[in-house]
């Protein structure tokens, strides 16, 4: 698959310490690209919009972006992290374009930090919400999920608001590319082995 824009490309990726954890900056660039893509296809004139009172507004979700990851890298994985008054877009009415300058910033200040982590840093427990401990990995996977559920969020308002939705994982049903083989059928499904 093709994106139009890629925030952060596979040469900006360093070479983790230990190659076992090199998917882990590589998938983390990906999924940050990902939302990137999502968060681009908002138009400034809906980062306020809110399919329902009981939802929050666009721009909501990514304040809450920048702000829980933040958290979460520091207080959990724990990355030096900037300080919390230089998250959020200084401009008086940020638009779309303010706040993912501000993610893609977060995300390659990160990036270094991770890829020097070994085997040790990676397995090491780590405090989680509820006073559990949890392997540094685990937190890192449970963050990029939470990631994942938060640009859903901004991919389904987007088509409520009847908007154009970027293809994710493969298309969206506003893009379509001659290589994409949706399993919608159980034929499609017996590809690839027994």
């Amino acid at each position: 698959m093709n994106y139009e824009h890629i925030a952060i490309s596979d040469a900006e990726i360093p070479l983790a310490l230990d190659q076992t954890f090199q998917h882990v900056l590589q998938i983390y660039v990906s999924e940050t690209n990902k939302t990137v893509s999502m968060w681009r296809a908002v138009p400034d004139s809906l980062l306020d919009f809110q399919p329902s009172e009981k939802t929050n507004s666009i721009r909501t979700i990514m304040v809450h972006q920048l702000l829980s990851e933040r958290r979460f890298f520091a207080q959990f994985v724990g990355t030096d992290e900037p300080a919390v008054e230089e998250l959020l877009p200084s401009e008086e009415n940020p638009g779309a374009q303010d706040y993912i300058k501000k993610y893609v910033w977060l995300a390659r200040n990160r990036l270094p930090q991770l890829g020097r982590g070994s085997t040790e840093w990676w397995l090491d427990a780590r405090p989680f919400f509820g006073g559990l401990q949890r392997q540094r990995i685990w937190v890192f996977w449970r963050r990029v999920l939470h990631t994942c559920h938060h640009r859903t969020q901004v991919q389904a308002w987007l088509r409520l608001a009847n908007q154009h939705v970027p293809a994710i994982y493969g298309p969206s049903g506003d893009e379509h590319w001659s290589e994409a083989d949706p399993t919608y059928s159980v034929d499609a499904a017996r590809r690839g082995g027994a």
